[in-house]
């Protein structure tokens, strides 16, 4: 895929946070020393640990130049560095390793979460959560477009890019028996949007990205174009017009 833009990313900046929030909240440690944010994006979750750990060291990783040219604008005093996180092993002692909204994107990620959790000290934690929407109307609509003409054969992998997560009971088998503490949870979240554009809008900064990088600009457009009124149809006017976009999100909090 092209690289990310944080720009259209952090045009939903607070909904796409509010994951985080709740998922550093279940973050049962009080001190850190070392803490990375994997997958940290244009720093809007880095932001988040560094209020929470003001005294520890925090790195932000990213394959995303744009991504990190933001955060590193957002917060100069941050190490942000570009890496991959399939490749990438943390630096001894590392407290707190937390990723929202990465690790759907990573090849074969139960086994990364696995490498990474073995990584921590006693004590230590893996924070992770996963957008959990394949299933979802906004995803089921991507792939019905893409099996159209004149789609279906540039978009023949497209949906590759991302699988259905396993159920929980797979990652509780995975990662209980490496740590001390296990907590796995699903949340759905209604996002209250202006139109059904806007839910176009959302998914452009993530889950479209797939369908659209391979396609020239008059194919975007009729992708977008056949794709937005399919939207149109599966969410419906609120009374006052707006639309509600059902995110579920899966929760995970190991502690070594």
């Amino acid at each position: 895929m092209a690289d990310w833009n944080a720009q259209q990313y952090l045009k939903f900046e607070d909904e796409r946070t509010r994951a985080a929030r709740a998922l550093l909240a279940q973050v049962p440690l009080q001190d850190a020393r070392k803490v990375v944010d994997i997958g940290c994006g244009p720093g809007n979750s880095t932001e988040l640990l560094v209020k929470r750990w003001p005294q520890a060291t925090v790195t932000g990783i990213d394959t995303s130049a744009d991504m990190l040219r933001q955060a590193r604008e957002r917060l100069p005093n941050v190490n942000f560095i570009e890496a991959n996180v399939s490749h990438w092993m943390p630096k001894t002692q590392t407290d707190v390793l937390f990723a929202n909204a990465v690790f759907q994107w990573v090849p074969d990620h139960l086994r990364q979460l696995k490498r990474l959790l073995g990584t921590l000290p006693p004590g230590g934690v893996l924070a992770v959560q996963m957008p959990d929407n394949l299933d979802e109307p906004s995803h089921e609509l991507m792939r019905e477009v893409a099996r159209l003409e004149p789609f279906q054969e540039r978009l023949a992998k497209a949906a590759e890019a991302r699988d259905l997560l396993p159920d929980p009971q797979v990652y509780y088998d995975a990662l209980r028996p490496l740590c001390t503490r296990f907590e796995i949870w699903h949340a759905t979240y209604n996002h209250v949007l202006e139109d059904a554009a806007a839910i176009v809008e959302w998914v452009r900064g993530t889950g479209l990205r797939p369908f659209l990088d391979p396609l020239e600009m008059e194919e975007r457009r009729a992708f977008v174009e056949a794709y937005t009124a399919r939207i149109a149809k599966a969410y419906l006017p609120l009374y006052d017009g707006k639309v509600m976009l059902r995110f579920p999100r899966l929760f995970i909090v190991a502690v070594r």
